[in-house]
């Protein structure tokens, strides 16, 4: 078995996040790679189960010493996926499902280009601007911040592999599972062949040898 990340995409609200826990809980054969950040734990979340929280200091010293497969800042806070974590996940034989953003996606596959890219997009506007507006804690600069991460996040969806509309949370989440598995079955069919065609070859050249006056 040849383990992949998995990274799954969306502008905020568009239900990524809970795809990705669905698909833990559901799942023997995915990972999941805790990131770090330097905001404050939110009054539900656990240090080292939720996020690995840093100071500024601590995570500028590990991007600087190339720690990071991905890293940006939002909305004034540092997020960073851990290259060790991602390998951690893969040497144990899963695939690692990746909840970042299209900044990080980038990044993330120049550090692992084995990656499967999925946006989840939003089934209408009026849907997605009502989940947005729904956070009552946000004041009208933030919601005017995250709308406009939203549409720049809108603008590079043809960078994705796959396209899944979270019209309906269970079919999305059915639709995520079988891109997992049909990359699965692809990749290895490939690695297979490879590898048929390599003995093919090796024990050509032997014939060729052989006969070869």
């Amino acid at each position: 078995m040849s383990p992949f990340p998995v990274i799954l995409s969306a502008p905020s609200g568009g239900g990524k996040t809970t795809i990705a826990k669905a698909l833990l809980a559901r799942r023997s054969d995915l990972g999941y790679s805790v990131s770090c950040t330097t905001r404050s734990p939110r009054p539900d979340e656990i240090a080292g189960r939720d996020y690995y929280f840093m100071s500024r200091a601590e995570f500028l010293a590990e991007r600087g010493r190339g720690a990071f497969a991905e890293s940006a800042e939002v909305h004034g806070n540092l997020y960073g996926t851990l290259r060790r974590e991602v390998e951690r996940v893969l040497g144990g034989g899963r695939h690692v499902v990746m909840d970042i953003d299209v900044q990080g996606a980038v990044q993330f596959v120049r550090a692992f280009p084995q990656s499967v890219t999925i946006f989840i997009l939003p089934p209408s506007a009026e849907i997605l601007l009502g989940r947005l507006r729904s956070r009552q804690t946000e004041s009208p600069a933030q919601l005017a911040a995250r709308l406009q991460s939203a549409l720049q996040e809108l603008q590079q969806v043809d960078e994705y592999e796959y396209v899944v509309v979270n019209d309906d949370l269970e079919r999305a989440i059915a639709s995520v599972a079988s891109i997992v598995d049909a990359e699965f079955v692809s990749r290895e069919r490939v690695k297979n062949l490879r590898e048929q065609v390599a003995l093919l070859i090796e024990r050509l050249e032997q014939e060729i040898e052989n006969t070869t006056p």
